[in-house]
């Protein structure tokens, strides 16, 4: 499932001629191909699987995720009855254990409604996320993101959008949240596109050190 093709070209528009540097990397990057995820329960669980670990690792478990629930999906009515040593197997942390059993129980009981969150405004939909036992404001904004397409989320927190904000606009350190803010402020109101290019950067960086090193 994509996003709309007019609302990205009006972004994009937007983007080049709002910030020079935002432009360059769009050039360089290319077209904006970033994807929705259609299950919002499994969107949620691989949020919170990624959290505080690396994309690979992150992959890892959730791919022995799935092969521990073959031929099942990941799904609350399939996890909500697993025992927390059993979900261990996939590598789950015992934290990351009890965030996702407290989804699932959460969604299944109908304290969280996950197909009304498309019609509420962003800070709602983080108010009721955050609800979940591990699901903070962070695990919101990509849910807002990748989920619900929404077009101007800002993760400030995000260690990958702050390491791409000091390489891309020359910072000594980590950008702390009002430097953030500036720099962010003129991508408003399509802060959700410009963010996935800060993300491609890093991609283009390790590229770049990988042919640097043959």
């Amino acid at each position: 499932m994509s996003f709309q093709p007019s609302a990205i070209e009006a972004g994009l528009n937007h983007l080049r001629a709002a910030d020079p540097i935002i432009r360059e990397l769009i050039d360089r990057v290319g077209p904006f191909t970033m994807r929705l995820k259609r299950n919002r329960f499994e969107s949620l669980v691989r949020s919170i699987i990624s959290q505080q670990i690396s994309g690979g690792a992150a992959r890892s478990i959730g791919l022995r995720l799935e092969q521990l629930l073959a031929p099942k999906r990941i799904a609350p009515e399939t996890l909500a009855p697993l025992a927390p040593e059993h979900l261990r197997r996939a590598g789950l942390s015992p934290q990351k254990t009890r965030y996702i059993l407290d989804l699932s129980q959460k969604v299944l009981s109908g304290e969280l409604m996950l197909s009304g969150l498309a019609r509420l405004p962003d800070e709602h939909v983080i108010r009721q996320l955050i609800q979940v036992r591990g699901v903070g404001v962070w695990t919101a904004q990509m849910f807002l993101m990748f989920s619900l397409g929404r077009m101007d989320v800002f993760p400030k927190d995000d260690l990958g959008i702050r390491t791409a904000l000091r390489n891309l606009y020359h910072l000594e350190d980590l950008p702390d949240n009002p430097t953030s803010h500036r720099i962010a402020e003129p991508w408003r109101p399509f802060a959700t596109v410009a963010s996935w290019y800060c993300w491609r950067s890093l991609d283009l960086a390790k590229s770049a050190r990988k042919i640097a090193l043959l």
